[in-house]
């Protein structure tokens, strides 16, 4: 069943950060471009060598691009909620024409089934932070029906630990966000990991990024 206070992923970005390139309908994040490389790197680790990635909340497309371009033996699936948002996926993916990227889904994660029964990994970044706790809580759900055993649920995004934000631009972040949506905000590490483990995913582990994000590994288990 749909909810009626379904997520986006393009409301909370202010629209500075988001531009349209071309005459196309590819839109460009300049954040997209900063993170993407120190991603890659923890994705080469901890993905398998093989199979289907269906990344959640692709946004843009340019993740989407740059992973499946370094990782050719793996099938990438990107998603969206939004319509613009699988338009600018579309075209980014017709400028690339990589054989193993797929065309955007629909995809929201509260929404049952998904539109892929299975996938062999999960990529989703930036965005329970900007989606209700309602969101999180699908995703894990979802990831613990689509996913095998040893399944990796990847997590990138700013987190709390301790009950605290570990920068001060986190809390400023935070209160901005909570500011356009009191169900949206910088999530407890703790809390998310509970999620997992409630859902059969543990925790398996966290690498610290750049500007004060965090990659976070989550396994199936068996």
């Amino acid at each position: 069943m749909m909810r009626a206070d379904r997520f986006t992923f393009d409301a909370p970005i202010p629209t500075r950060f988001v531009m349209q390139i071309d005459s196309s309908s590819r839109q460009w994040a300049p954040a997209t471009e900063r993170n993407r490389e120190p991603i890659l790197d923890v994705l080469k680790r901890v993905l398998p060598a093989r199979g289907i990635v269906l990344e959640i909340a692709s946004g843009t497309g340019q993740h989407a691009v740059r992973f499946a371009a370094a990782l050719p033996d793996l099938v990438w699936q990107p998603t969206d909620t939004e319509a613009a948002a699988r338009a600018s996926i579309a075209a980014w993916a017709a400028d690339a024409a990589l054989p193993n990227l797929r065309a955007p889904l629909a995809l929201d994660v509260c929404v049952e089934p998904w539109p892929l029964a299975a996938a062999d990994a999960i990529v989703c970044i930036n965005m329970i932070h900007i989606a209700p706790w309602a969101a999180a809580c699908a995703l894990f759900d979802g990831a613990a029906r689509v996913l095998p055993d040893g399944g990796v649920l990847y997590l990138y995004g700013p987190y709390r630990r301790g009950g605290a934000h570990t920068a001060e631009s986190n809390a400023q972040f935070d209160a901005q966000l909570r500011s356009r949506d009191p169900a949206w905000g910088v999530r407890d590490l703790e809390a998310v990991a509970e999620l997992g483990r409630a859902a059969g995913l543990t925790l398996d582990e966290i690498a610290e990024m750049p500007a004060n994000n965090l990659s976070v590994v989550f396994r199936k288990r068996a």
